[in-house]
């Protein structure tokens, strides 16, 4: 007798047969499809009795006898068959595959309208690139009017040692407020605007420009002239923060003694600025995605490559427009500590570069690019994304 095993009758095995480790063992065992020893033993018993591992239909009367334990066989045999990919006729392997691909989580929220869509994808995304970049565009602004110090560790320890982790986040929320509506009617406006003149496959070009090139200028004009204002009261509270308690304070005091226009100071090379900026910006941007999809053949584009995509027509757009950002924001500040009072934007540019020289046009664009660049690829992976999530009602995808 074998070790662990059960004899019946005699060693002959002429009509009874031996049942080795019966019920011993409940570990799956290397090439059986169903679990446990008790199972395995059973299949082994088939010397005298005809009885195999792959019992008999029960209404096939080839004579063998089916076992007590068939039924128990056959319930856990198949249910391991049915859970196996590889043995599933065709069509119910695509079904099962869809069944497992539909349980993922996807996030969906249906919106019938497209400008909806729109206007509520780039408020989220201009909401979470600029609170995501707001220590930079703390210490960009400093530098640019020359104040806490003339270096960026300079700005930032000043910022720290005085203010403390707080004050590298001074007028975020002016700015998420201003810049959440802003990119909201920026990117809507581009959209919308890119979509119209765009030539459909096998059409001519409906302008002389391309497309993206002229949506991009007229994105950045809507958006600078509905949130000007707060761009101007951002600017002031970040440098004078003990002139002002907040928002609300500001606009009051900033109308009572300077009048409605002061809002509106330095609106030209604000607007001179931004629709090369915004031009620039939204055509290298549609560039690099037609060109990423020629190169890749791939229709989508996912939100690393739109991320880096995005980052990159940053930094083309912002080196090419910054010494107008720098003239815009010598103008927001006036006479501000007795700073000198531009007439207009040729007279700021031209009295920074007599004072300054040409780096005083470029200074603060380290901090300026550091800021932008990954801005505008948040910007735009976080636009195409809501884009995503938000639907329509009929659309499946």
């Amino acid at each position: 007798m074998g070790k662990g095993g059960i004899q019946v009758f005699d060693d002959k095995m002429d009509g009874f047969f031996s049942a080795c480790n019966l019920g011993s063992q409940w570990s799956l065992m290397e090439g059986h499809p169903y679990p446990g020893g008790l199972f395995a033993s059973i299949g082994q018993i088939g010397m005298g009795f005809g009885v195999s591992s792959n019992p008999p239909n029960p209404r096939d009367n080839s004579g063998g006898i089916k076992s007590p334990f068939t039924d128990l066989y056959e319930k856990y045999v198949s249910f391991q068959e049915e859970n196996r990919l590889d043995e599933l006729p065709e069509g119910e392997e695509g079904t099962l595959k869809m069944k497992k691909k539909k349980a993922g989580l996807k996030l969906k929220i249906k919106i019938s309208n497209p400008s909806l869509r729109r206007l509520i994808s780039g408020g989220i995304a201009g909401a979470v690139s600029r609170t995501a970049v707001a220590p930079l565009e703390t210490i960009r602004t400093h530098l640019m009017v020359g104040s806490r110090g003339d270096s960026t560790t300079e700005v930032f320890n000043n910022i720290m040692k005085h203010d403390g982790w707080k004050g590298l986040f001074r007028g975020n929320l002016v700015n998420v407020i201003r810049v959440a509506p802003s990119k909201a009617i920026e990117l809507f406006a581009f959209d919308t605007v890119n979509k119209n003149l765009s030539p459909k496959p096998g059409e001519k070009p409906k302008i002389p420009l391309p497309a993206s090139l002229v949506a991009g200028a007229c994105a950045g004009v809507s958006s600078t002239l509905c949130t000007y204002p707060l761009e101007l009261v951002k600017t002031r509270l970040t440098i004078e923060k003990d002139v002002y308690n907040g928002i609300l304070d500001a606009f009051v005091k900033i109308l009572r003694s300077e009048g409605p226009g002061e809002l509106y100071r330095g609106l030209a090379p604000s607007l001179i600025g931004v629709i090369p900026y915004a031009a620039t910006n939204y055509f290298a941007y549609d560039s690099l995605k037609k060109t990423y999809r020629r190169v890749f053949k791939q229709e989508k584009i996912g939100n690393i490559e739109t991320l880096l995509i995005g980052s990159l027509a940053g930094a083309i757009s912002s080196s090419a427009t910054f010494p107008l950002e720098v003239a815009r924001k010598h103008m927001q500040v006036g006479a501000l500590h007795g700073r000198q009072v531009y007439k207009n934007v040729f007279h700021a540019l031209s009295s920074i570069l007599e004072q300054e020289g040409i780096q005083g046009l470029y200074k603060g664009l380290g901090p300026s690019c550091l800021k932008l660049v990954p801005a505008a690829g948040i910007s735009f992976m976080c636009y195409e994304a809501m884009k995503r999530i938000l639907v329509e009602d009929d659309e499946e995808s």
